[in-house]
């Protein structure tokens, strides 16, 4: 084989290779999914993170969102303090149905900011970009099935 071809097979051969780690890896993301589509979502559990969220941000994908994911049920009131993104928000109890969803809820312009959120207890609350809950044809009861990855 002459120096050439050689190289040129190294090379297709490393770029199969590279191309396919890296559908692997996109394909590998934590996801919350729902009966029409999945949402790519960063997950938050730590204290620090779950009282931060989304704040200072200034964009999120179309099918991206911050899952929070709390120790309890409870009925964990949210606020847009801080948010400069308007959002859905979705609230999830244990079994990974949803309870409330508080639709196209603007960002905070001026204190005291209102809070967010049900009645009905539960344990995760999944933000997303505003309107994506009716995109998806999100209600009430609709299960979520959560995918999540070891980094």
């Amino acid at each position: 084989m002459s120096d050439n071809n050689y190289f040129l097979s190294s090379f297709l051969g490393i770029c199969i290779l590279v191309v396919g780690c890296s559908t692997t890896a996109v394909e590998h993301r934590n996801q919350v999914c729902f009966p029409q589509s999945c949402v790519n979502v960063q997950i938050v559990q730590k204290i620090e993170e779950l009282t931060r969220g989304l704040q200072f941000r200034k964009s999120l994908a179309r099918n991206a969102g911050m899952l929070f994911v709390f120790s309890q049920m409870s009925t964990h009131p949210f606020w847009m303090k801080d948010t400069f993104i308007p959002l859905d928000m979705i609230w999830l109890d244990e079994d990974q149905k949803i309870v409330y969803i508080a639709r196209q809820v603007p960002p905070c312009t001026k204190d005291p900011c209102p809070t967010y959120g049900p009645t009905t207890a539960s344990r995760y609350v999944l933000e997303v970009n505003t309107g994506y809950a009716d995109e998806l044809g999100l209600r009430v009861g609709t299960r979520a099935e959560f995918k999540f990855f070891e980094k």
